[in-house]
């Protein structure tokens, strides 16, 4: 993947797919490769797909200390402006709809139309994952057995019916195995999930919005969709039942096609 010089950083990206720009906000722990080829390729047919990688991740510049949702949504803006693209359609989900939240706030002239996939706002009302799941993850990740943290990961991230899908389980474990990210890296990002709030300020928000989430979702229960849609004026709700928090691995075809639905209210 080339670089990208962002300030004093540089990020990894990929440009593919002919359209208009569609920028693309990976969550916590993951590289712009777990978008999935059954995902990407659908929306090459419309957009010019822009995949990236946050800071710490694969070869963009390694992350020291910490970092916050607002850092990163400045990263996806200085992005944006080294590819020499005004505005584009932006999708982000888990964290990176944190991100992505942030870059509408900041820059509501750079974002199109918004799409905001498993993800929360912070603030009262908002739902994390029930402690059972962040344990059985925090003690995989600390085991020092990648399998056991790959297949920890695999399984509190889609529904039940999917995590018995082995041929998609290898798939995430190639991805996992071939750029895996620092734990460190993971801790930080974390961190900035736990203090991300942008939920009195959603409702300034005036492009386009559609909110994506799957009944199933472990890490970031369902309750937050309802509760972003409720803010954000004039927005879309897709809730997707049975499917789990990575919705676009288990409904690829789906997940494109709502993305691609909404990007056409502004044809």
């Amino acid at each position: 993947m080339p670089l990208a010089a962002v300030g004093e950083n540089q990020l990894s990206y990929e440009r593919s797919g002919a359209g208009e720009p569609l920028l693309l906000i990976m969550g916590m722990s993951g590289t712009a490769q777990h978008w999935g080829e059954p995902f990407l390729e659908p929306l090459r047919a419309s957009f010019e797909v822009i995949t990236y990688d946050h800071r710490g991740v694969g070869d963009s510049t390694p992350l020291h200390g910490s970092i916050t949702t607002a850092e990163m949504a400045a990263d996806a803006a200085g992005l944006l402006d080294a590819l020499e693209i005004d505005s584009a359609h932006v999708l982000g989900i888990s964290m990176g709809g944190m991100v992505a939240q942030e870059l509408a706030l900041a820059h509501p002239e750079r974002v199109r139309t918004l799409a905001l996939g498993c993800t929360y706002c912070g603030g009262q009302g908002s739902a994390v994952a029930a402690p059972e799941v962040v344990q059985t993850l925090s003690e995989a990740m600390l085991s020092g057995d990648r399998l056991r943290a790959l297949r920890a990961g695999w399984e509190a991230n889609v529904s039940p019916a999917a995590a018995a899908d082995e041929e998609a389980f290898a798939r995430f474990m190639s991805i996992g195995e071939r750029h895996a990210v620092a734990l460190a890296v993971v801790m930080a990002q974390m961190q900035a999930v736990a203090a991300h709030d942008t939920s009195t300020r959603l409702p300034d928000l005036a492009m386009p919005t559609l909110v994506v989430h799957g009944t199933e979702d472990r890490m970031l229960p369902v309750a937050n969709a309802h509760m972003i849609a409720s803010l954000v004026p004039g927005s879309q709700l897709e809730i997707l039942d049975g499917v789990g928090h990575l919705f676009f691995w288990e409904m690829p075809q789906r997940s494109a096609e709502l993305v691609r639905a909404h990007a056409s209210v502004l044809a």
